[in-house]
């Protein structure tokens, strides 16, 4: 190693291009090449000067140097939006647009001066305005227009611009919490994944995400998924004369190696593919994690091999959830063929499922459409009807001429009509309310970090507050994962407590200390306390831990052992899976024999166990009934006090039996002699059963799901509150739970799920696949009228799938894999359950925010439009100004958006039940609030409209000339008007009918000081805004006047929060969400290419269907009558009987489309045989000639049925890829008659 380092340090230039090109290569061809090029992989390991052992030596200007000539291990981000893009972006927005134009138009007329003598022959609104300077001042309302534009454009801008900065922050914060394991300087030490040079010997083991390409150099049956790269599911096997090439962004499934790294960042294989799809320049959504987009940009480069994928994966491929679920879901495949990578499956490249807006987002974006069109709507009849007075007063009351010299001025008339209706389309159109969503969960996210949550993707904060169960695992969620060995059952003794040393014979403490130290992985170590007087800190595997804690409590060290017995030196090492349930290491002794130590659950070793070693220390045969006896009066004792139990065993290879055969384990890991059981305690951690209670209080059903045995998970769930003593509920263990959701033929059944998980509260010993069973099990259930919203924690590898289907995935930031997190929506960075209830806090309280934005939000709509639809009609001029209407806007807009979406929540969250999905975002109290406060805004402002003058005995501002100057009379209702709003904000921050608006308002300075900024803004704006905002100064007793009016806001709310909501019945609740089952399936083809569904473009959408309707109806009737007229034939003009046989016929025609008819019926789960209506199954829609025809209509459903069921019309593209959902069930058979399919296609 000396001589190599010390070889002059010129840069080899061909060593990058030469590792890379030896990282392209696999399998034997690339051992061949290590072989010709380096010897071997120690020669490789010199050619790097870095050594298989000790590692790099760490110093700084080593890796420098190799940082420099190797490059960093970092992608480089795609450049983030620059602020003028976001400004651009910004202005997009149609109706700021509309307001431009308005405004410039505007602008250059008020330059325009018609000759003076004629302008009264123009007609009365035209003459009047005697004041030359007046005149000279009209360009200001075009110069104000654009500078409000000016200032809602950079708001928006800036929101977006630090919404991306807070996502790159989150984005970084994850990124360097990935660490790995390296060896420096013959010290294992933990490095950030970017600090990872070419040369450095990395640890990798069971769920790593491997962060860069390496050769392997030492491996224990290491098993890796590379379906991110190659799309194949099958794990693959590494070993060091098999196949070394250990390759980036694949996942370690099993066992533990170490590795030499050989290429990073831009050189790894994750990076070649970035740069060959230039991630670096454009890249997919920020909103879209690296990880992810790296998945697909591997998968778009093995496209070949998934094209013969597919064709196998054709049977398995299942319909998409069609739960009206968030996008994050997965075609959920057969889970048991493939353990991990439903995620990725290969046909995903083709058809990705729709990431679908959140529940929240979806609901707003179509009430936001619905008021849209509305104030659209009041917008037109505003100009319309002012245009039409205009021309009537003008032209035939008046009898005013047609002059061409007056045509400029009555431009200028029509240019203000159209200003104060593009201003009352302003006002309506909510564009806060996407921002009131963004600020909210932003907020939220960046105040769950505080509370341990480190959230992946926005809108699981928000799913969050709608959970209504929780599958929580055991070990270090509701315990602390601080295991400790504290009862052993030794050489025949039970001790209570850890026993001395003097106590137990040499010989069994030899073997018990022996099989500790090399049978538990070599990453786990107990490190001295970072605190003085602290505990011991656990690295690596707690169980792990434990044992070696034992070794020294037994004052042995278990370190002088490893260091006797490297780990280079083991000859076989069977590492742990939740298969196998056990671990076991073999040694070969010096005359040719072998010993192999195994450890794991006892109630399994055991039944593997003939021998057991007694007090003398000599080995006694262990029978039947002596098992039975150790389990009933030493492992349930232990198992009913909450301990795991472990039992440690060891068996002797004779050399006279010859080599055993290694690969058949089941004899391998027989006729073990048994050396001691121990009981561990993981104590539970004392805040859990706090936040147990507190999330049954809130109406959500926490499970305990754990791979420990059923008395121990019993025991710790009484402890947590899960159990109360008294509940009829079920404690299960996997075993049982599979039997009995599975029939004759082994399908899982979902009626029989159902029977079940209701009761479920603890399921022990379960596989990662019961876990994902019981997950969607729940998730699809319709026993329950709500559908269930469900909540996991996982912490494996395994869990991968579980917390993929869940409806928001925890994984666990301290104990978790690289791969559960990759999984997760949420990390709980602290691992703690108590986490998970502040999590749902918040995600009600984002739903709690909107709603309390909303409730503010319409009634100034409400009020606003009214007001200058009546005003415009009835004064010719909009009491509200468009400069007014524009500050009125930014207020409800954007400022409220910020104060009441960071309302901190409170614990009376906690006390209610979750709403459900379809719950509208307006209730019937906010309902109430809304019509309620809008009539004493609306009568206060009429008043003053009407009768203003004589109250406050000011000259009347109805029917000004055009450029008249601003009245008292006018600032007077604007002013009242804003101060309104501003009190009724306070309003606004209760929507459950609770009379205290203030309390707790000081616990949010955001609103405080925006409410305070609003206030004095607005005096400015009266007192000194003149011209520009059409505002005079007011005397005080008129302020005084305008704010009683204001506070009498509050005190109406009193009043309005007095009348029981139950006398309502006539209010209509508001913004329900769209399911996904609402929308048709070919309209979710046509969304392809977008990022998500869109709900606004659906209903727009929904519109143009409408009309083609009623022509398709006839024409099917017609159709459909010809059709049986031709008795010649029962086929003619049907399809043919053999196309039906089977539905892979009726897929192979591109043209068809199945779609959801009955949205309440699973194309596929696994209950095949319901029962249709009998019309249904008989009606028969002939297939329109694929000619030039748009439509296949829909037939006209027989009376009886609910008409909606076929009431959408299917477009005919010929480009649909075929993405018609086959069920995995349906291999070649006709669907039977009854069944859901076949209905459907009878239909079709």
């Amino acid at each position: 190693m000396g001589e190599v380092s010390s070889q002059s340090h010129c840069k080899d230039t061909s060593a990058p291009q030469e590792l890379r090109s030896l990282m392209e290569l696999r399998g034997p061809e690339a051992l061949n090449r290590i072989q010709k090029s380096y010897g071997d992989v120690n020669g490789l390991c010199a050619r790097l000067r870095t050594s298989p052992v000790e590692g790099l030596d760490g110093s700084s200007a080593d890796i420098n140097r190799r940082k420099r000539d190797f490059g960093e291990n970092t992608i480089p981000p795609k450049k983030p939006k620059t602020f003028l893009q976001l400004v651009w972006e910004a202005l997009q927005d149609v109706t700021l647009i509309i307001l431009e134009v308005a405004a410039i138009i505007s602008l250059g007329l008020s330059f325009y001066r018609p000759p003076d003598a004629e302008r009264q022959h123009c007609g009365r609104a035209a003459g009047g305005v005697e004041d030359e300077g007046e005149a000279e001042a009209g360009w200001i309302e075009g110069a104000a227009i654009l500078l409000s534009v000016v200032c809602v454009v950079l708001v928006t801008a800036f929101n977006d611009w630090s919404k991306e900065k807070q996502f790159r922050g989150l984005q970084s914060r994850i990124e360097q919490e990935q660490k790995f394991t390296v060896v420096r300087g013959g010290q294992v030490v933990q490095i950030n994944v970017t600090e990872i040079v070419v040369g450095d010997i990395a640890q990798v083991k069971y769920g790593d995400l491997l962060p860069a390409d390496g050769i392997l150099i030492q491996s224990n049956d290491l098993k890796i998924d590379e379906s991110s790269l190659t799309g194949e599911s099958d794990h693959v096997k590494k070993s060091v004369t098999e196949d070394v090439m250990m390759l980036s962004g694949t996942h370690v499934m099993e066992g533990s190696g170490k590795m030499l790294v050989t290429g990073v960042g831009v050189n790894s294989q994750t990076g070649i593919i970035f740069t060959l799809l230039g991630a670096s320049e454009e890249g997919d959504s920020d909103a879209e994690e690296k990880a992810e987009k790296e998945k697909k940009k591997k998968r778009e480069k093995e496209k070949k091999k998934e094209e013969r994928k597919k064709k196998e994966k054709k049977d398995k491929k299942s319909k998409k959830d069609d739960k009206g679920k968030k996008g994050k879901k997965k075609d959920g495949a057969n889970v048991e063929l493939q353990p991990l990578n439903e995620d990725e499956e290969p046909d995903k490249k083709k058809n990705l499922p729709k990431k679908e807006k959140s529940v929240l987002q979806g609901k707003l974006t179509k009430l936001a459409v619905q008021i849209g069109k509305a104030g659209l709507l009041m917008s037109t009849l505003t100009v319309i009807i002012l245009i039409t007075r205009f021309l009537i007063d003008t032209f035939w009351i008046q009898g005013v001429p047609w002059a061409s010299e007056c045509a400029p001025i009555y431009v200028q008339f029509l240019v203000k009509f159209f200003i104060i209706g593009v201003t009352v389309l302003v006002v309506a159109v909510p564009e806060g309310l996407p921002l009131a969503v963004t600020i909210s969960l932003a907020y939220s996210v960046k105040k769950m970090m505080k509370d341990n949550n480190l959230v992946r993707h926005l809108d699981a904060c928000e799913t969050m507050g709608n959970a209504t169960a929780i599958c929580s695992d055991k070990t270090g969620t509701l315990t602390m994962n601080r295991m400790t060995v504290v009862q052993a059952y030794i050489a025949g003794c039970f001790y209570k407590e850890v026993p001395e040393p003097s106590k137990i014979p040499a010989k069994i403490l030899d073997l018990l200390i022996l099989g500790i130290g090399v049978n538990c992985a070599y990453t786990t170590k107990i490190m001295p306390p970072e605190k003085e007087g602290g505990l011991p800190r656990q690295v690596g595997n707690k169980t792990e831990c434990a044992l070696l804690g034992f070794s020294l409590d037994l004052r042995r060290d278990y370190q002088t052992i490893r260091n006797e017995t490297p780990e280079e030196k083991l000859f076989k090492v069977y590492t742990f899976n939740s298969a196998r349930k056990s671990m076991s290491t073999v040694l070969k002794n010096h005359d040719g024999s072998y010993r192999m130590f195994s450890k794991g659950a006892s109630e399994i070793l055991l039944k593997k166990c003939c021998k057991i070693l007694i007090a003398t220390g000599e080995p006694k045969d262990l029978k039947p009934r002596d098992r039975d006896h150790l389990v009933k009066k030493v492992i349930e004792p232990m198992a009913s006090e909450g301990l795991r139990t472990i039992c440690l065993a060891y068996r002797d290879f004779p050399t006279a039996d010859g080599e055993p055969d290694w690969d058949n384990e089941s004899h391998i890991l027989s006729g073990l002699t048994c050396i001691a059981v121990v009981g561990i305690e993981d104590p539970v951690r004392p805040e859990v059963p706090e936040a147990i209670r507190k999330c049954q209080r809130a109406g959500i059903t926490v499970r305990m799901v754990t791979g420990d045995n059923i008395n121990t998970a019993r025991a710790i769930a009484i402890k947590c509150g899960i159990l109360q003593p008294g509940d009829d509920f079920v404690c299960m263990e996997g075993k049982e739970f599979n039997r009995q959701i599975r029939d004759e033929l082994g399908e899982i059944q979902q009626e029989r799920i159902d029977k079940i998980w209701p009761k479920l509260r603890v399921l022990a010993r379960s596989s990662p696949t019961d876990k994902h069973t019981l997950v969607k099990g729940i998730i699809d259930s319709t026993v329950l009228e709500k559908r269930q919203v469900v909540a996991v924690t996982g912490d494996g590898t395994n869990d991968g799938p579980a917390l993929k289907k869940a409806d928001v995935g925890f994984a666990m930031g301290i104990a978790g894999t690289d791969v559960a997190k990759e999984a997760s929506d949420i990390i709980l960075t602290d691992d703690n359950f108590s986490s998970i209830v502040k999590a749902v806090m918040w995600g009600r309280n984002v739903y709690d925010s909107i709603s309390k934005f909303l409730q503010f939000q319409l009634t100034v709509n409400v009020v606003a439009v009214i007001v200058a639809f009546t005003g415009a009609c009835i004064t010719q001029d909009s009491p509200l100004k468009a400069v007014q209407m524009l500050w009125v806007n930014l207020i409800m807009d954007t400022f409220a958006s910020l104060a009441l979406a960071t309302e901190p929540p409170t614990e009376a969250l906690l006390l209610r039940n979750p709403y459900g999905r379809k719950k509208p975002l307006i209730s019937r109290t906010m309902m109430k609030n809304i019509l309620g406060h809008a009539v004493y805004q609306l009568t206060l402002i009429f008043i003053l409209l009407f009768l203003g003058e004589t109250l406050f005995d000011i000259d009347s501002g109805r029917n000004a000339p055009l450029h008249a100057p601003p009245s008292e009379h006018y600032t007077i209702v604007f002013n009242t008007f804003v101060l309104m709003q501003i009190f009724n904000e306070f309003n606004a921050r209760k929507i459950h009918g609770e009379r205290n608006v203030f309390e707790g308002v000081y616990r949010n300075p955001i609103f405080c000081s925006i409410v305070v900024g609003t206030l004095v803004i607005q005096v400015v704006i009266v007192q000194f805004g003149g011209k520009p905002f059409s505002c005079v100064s007011l005397s005080t007793d008129q302020w005084l006047w305008c704010v009683f009016l204001g506070l009498g806001s509050l005190l109406w709310g009193q009043l309005v929060s007095s009348v029981p909501t139950a006398w309502l019945k006539f209010l209509k609740t508001a913004g329900h969400g769209t399911q996904q089952e609402e929308i048709p399936e070919e309209e979710l083809e046509e969304m392809k290419d977008l990022d998500a569904i869109d709900h606004a473009e659906m209903e727009l959408r929904r519109g143009q269907v409408l009309w083609c309707r009623g022509l398709n109806r006839i024409q099917t009737q017609i159709r459909v009558v010809n059709a049986f007229r031709d008795s010649m034939s029962p086929y003619k003009g049907l399809e043919t009987p053999e196309s039906r046989s089977s539905i892979h016929n009726f897929m192979s025609h591109p043209e068809f489309c199945i779609e959801d008819f009955e949205p309440q019926i699973p194309l596929i789960d696994e209950n095949e045989g319901e029962d249709e209506p009998p019309t249904k199954r008989n009606s028969i829609i002939v297939p329109p000639p694929l000619t030039g025809l748009s439509h296949l209509p829909p037939l006209p459903s027989t009376p009886n049925q609910n008409n909606n069921a076929l009431d959408r019309t299917i477009p005919l593209h010929k480009d649909v890829p075929r993405s018609g959902f086959i069920p995995p069930n349906s291999a070649g058979l006709p669907p039977c008659p009854g069944s859901p399919l076949h209905s459907l296609e009878t239909s079709l």
